[in-house]
């Protein structure tokens, strides 16, 4: 959980200059704590349990255990120790992009997305949101647009507001954009997200956003 000191961020990345450039950024945010540091996934996994942050930033390639198997341990519903986990990597690799989502990260960057991102990164995750690089989104939008020729998949049972949350959420819109363009607060939206989540079967709103496209329902 939060404290008034801010998001607490655990990092986890085997380079120790990465590690500094990350922990000067966000210290500079104001509003985001730097708990602790690892370099291998599992001690990252262990100052988690030890630590309890709210976020985890991690690194794909570490020693020991890489950052997808630390993504799946951490954000696993019946996980004993659970993290929201932005993933920054330099490897901008589809079966990466596709692994750490379907773990449930909470977002995807790539090391030259620049300090802003990583910040923003952290917050939305934070938030309930996901942020991934946007090189990275252009091309799975292109991937899904691509298979919007075969079969379709089955129609959930989606209320008429969640198939215009979904909607939204594909557009990239926040929850408090979502709840402005609806008129309802953000912490509805965020109720709507989870019966959607467990309706459709997925861990959170890149999901959500796939879906959609995938149905013809993205814009």
């Amino acid at each position: 959980m939060s404290t008034d000191a801010g998001v607490r961020v655990l990092i986890a990345d085997d380079q120790e200059p990465v590690r500094f450039g990350y922990r000067t950024i966000l210290r500079v945010a104001g509003d985001i704590d730097v708990v602790g540091e690892a370099a291998d996934g599992e001690q990252a996994l262990e100052l988690a349990s030890r630590l309890r942050p709210d976020v985890v930033i991690a690194d794909i390639r570490m020693p020991r255990m890489d950052g997808l198997e630390l993504t799946r341990r951490l954000c696993a519903p019946d996980a004993p120790v659970t993290a929201r986990v932005v993933v920054v990597t330099t490897y901008d690799l589809d079966a990466y992009v596709h692994t750490a989502l379907h773990h449930g990260a909470s977002g995807f960057l790539l090391k030259h997305s620049g300090p802003a991102l990583l910040t923003e990164a952290v917050r939305a995750a934070m938030a309930g949101d996901a942020l991934i690089s946007p090189a990275v989104t252009v091309r799975l939008l292109r991937e899904l647009s691509a298979g919007r020729h075969g079969p379709q998949p089955a129609e959930p049972p989606l209320s008429d507001r969640e198939l215009d949350i979904v909607a939204l959420v594909a557009d990239g819109l926040t929850n408090r954009e979502i709840g402005a363009r609806l008129y309802i607060t953000a912490g509805t939206v965020k109720t709507h997200l989870t019966s959607i989540q467990r309706k459709l079967r997925v861990r959170n709103r890149v999901g959500i956003a796939a879906w959609s496209w995938q149905s013809r329902l993205g814009r």
